[in-house]
């Protein structure tokens, strides 16, 4: 398989996903290579049992809006890790940030990265930076970069851009502004990324992860009118 296929996270999001989905999903996972199979939480325990060492396991936390209460977030990472999650990718509360609490903002990513290493698992942590919702903001670039920083503050491994469920995909210029701020975070994009340009372009960018639900046709090359899995009005990942 192509060497790209390690750095995409093959992910499954949707609100319909079955157990077999998961099962197919983590099936896939092992054929084709990728990192890590990425579930919602009330799969982790599944793809545990069904990948066990062979492939990380990956789930989205407070996914896709990142208001649940703290104590909430905390509680959330703490069991996937339990449950046998190695990574998680989680959306912080980006309305704090807005409204001018930094500070609170910081400690809300801080608590969640210390909750989920608990155990002294090796975590790896991503928070999710979805740009969309900079664009009406004066001072985007500034806001975008703060916010990066922020994430790299609470000792978190990624700067993950997109959720695939925000107003629009991440965008090379959106890698450019966080490289910029954080030049020593790992990047991670998500939404929209369908073919294997799409996915070389991140890469030559800088970014060392990508999310995706059509990871598959990434890796065979596929056009998007080739996949075999047709892409949904917004993909979640």
């Amino acid at each position: 398989m192509p060497a790209i296929a390690q750095n995409l996270d093959f992910a499954n999001h949707h609100a319909n996903a079955t157990p077999d989905d998961i099962r197919a999903l983590c099936e896939s996972v092992v054929k084709y290579g990728f990192h890590t199979a990425f579930v919602n939480p009330s799969y982790v325990a599944l793809a545990k049992s069904l990948l066990g060492s062979h492939a990380k396991i990956g789930c989205v936390i407070s996914f896709p809006l990142g208001q649940d209460e703290s104590t909430v977030k905390m509680a959330a990472a703490n069991r996937a890790v339990s449950d046998g999650a190695d990574e998680l990718d989680v959306v912080p509360n980006l309305g704090v940030y807005i409204s001018g609490d930094k500070a609170g903002f910081i400690k809300e990513m801080t608590d969640i990265v210390e909750s989920a290493r608990i155990y002294g698992k090796p975590v790896v942590v991503k928070f999710i930076l979805d740009p969309g919702y900079f664009d009406s903001l004066p001072n985007k670039k500034e806001a975008m970069q703060d916010v990066a920083q922020c994430i790299q503050q609470s000792g978190a491994d990624f700067v993950k851009i997109g959720s695939g469920m925000g107003p629009r995909s991440p965008s090379l210029e959106d890698v450019a502004i966080v490289k910029e701020a954080v030049p020593g975070m790992n990047i991670k994009v998500a939404g929209g990324i369908d073919t294997r340009e799409e996915a070389e372009q991140f890469l030559n960018a800088g970014v060392s992860r990508i999310g995706t639900s059509h990871a598959i046709d990434i890796v065979l090359g596929k056009k998007q009118s080739e996949a075999e899995h047709p892409r949904a009005v917004r993909s979640t990942e």
